[in-house]
C-alpha cells in the first residue's frame, strides 16, 4: 500500500507540472507507440545531422533517439561532438573494434548513450523499488545472450498499479508494457539538456 502511495504521490506531482520537460518526453515516448515499426538495427548511412533510418524500421534505441528529437533534441549530433572530442571514453573500440566516430551508428547503440547519459545526465539509483523509477527517466536493461536494451519510464501504471509501464521496442515495434523488472537493469538516467545554451 505504501509503494502504490509513492508512486500515486509521484504521478500527481508529475502531473501538476504538465508543461516540464519530463511531461513533454513522455507524451512524446507514448506518442512512439503509435508507430509501426519493423525491427531493424542493420548499419544505413543517414544524414547528419538530424539523420535517421527510415521511419517504418527501427530499435530500441530509435525510440529514444526520436523522442528526444520530437522535443527537438538530436541525439546523433550531441553523442557525435562528444565521442569526437573524448572517443577513449566510449566503448566503441572496445565492443565493435571502431576506430574513430561514426555518426551513422553510434548514437544507436546502448553503450554509447549509456556513457553519454552518465555523463551529460544524472545518473539514479538502480533498485527493484518502483517509486524510484520517475517518469521521464531513461532505464537500461541487459537481455538473454547479454544484449542490451533501453526504454523510457512513463506516466502511466501497470494494472496492478506497483510499476510504472515503459515505452520500449524490444522486437516487436514500440510498445508500452509493464517490463521494469524482467530483466536485469543495467542503468538508470534522467537526461535533461540544456537548452539555453
Amino acid at each position: 500500500m505504501i509503494k502504490t502511495a509513492l508512486i500515486l504521490f509521484s504521478l500527481i506531482a508529475f502531473n501538476t507540472q504538465a508543461q516540464s520537460f519530463q511531461a513533454k518526453l513522455v507524451k512524446a515516448a507514448k506518442e512512439r507507440t503509435e508507430h509501426v515499426v519493423v525491427y531493424n538495427g542493420s548499419y544505413r548511412k543517414i544524414d547528419y545531422p538530424n539523420g535517421d533510418v527510415p521511419k517504418n524500421i527501427g530499435v530500441c534505441t530509435d525510440v529514444i533517439i526520436r523522442t528526444y528529437r520530437a522535443l527537438g533534441i538530436d541525439l546523433q549530433a550531441l553523442v557525435h561532438e562528444d565521442m569526437r572530442d573524448n572517443f577513449t571514453l566510449y566503448p566503441s573500440k572496445r565492443i565493435w573494434g571502431l576506430t574513430k566516430p561514426d555518426t551513422n551508428i553510434d548514437h544507436r547503440r546502448v553503450p554509447n548513450l549509456q556513457v553519454f547519459f552518465e555523463k551529460f545526465g544524472t545518473r539514479k539509483v538502480i533498485s527493484k523499488t518502483a517509486a524510484d523509477y520517475q517518469a521521464g527517466d531513461i532505464v537500461t536493461w541487459v537481455l538473454p545472450n547479454n544484449r542490451p536494451h533501453i526504454g523510457i519510464v512513463t506516466d502511466e501504471l501497470s494494472e496492478d498499479k506497483l510499476r510504472p509501464l515503459i515505452v520500449h521496442n524490444i522486437g516487436w515495434g514500440p510498445k508500452m508494457e509493464d517490463m521494469l523488472f524482467n530483466y536485469k537493469i543495467t542503468g538508470h538516467y534522467r537526461f535533461e539538456p540544456n537548452l539555453s545554451k
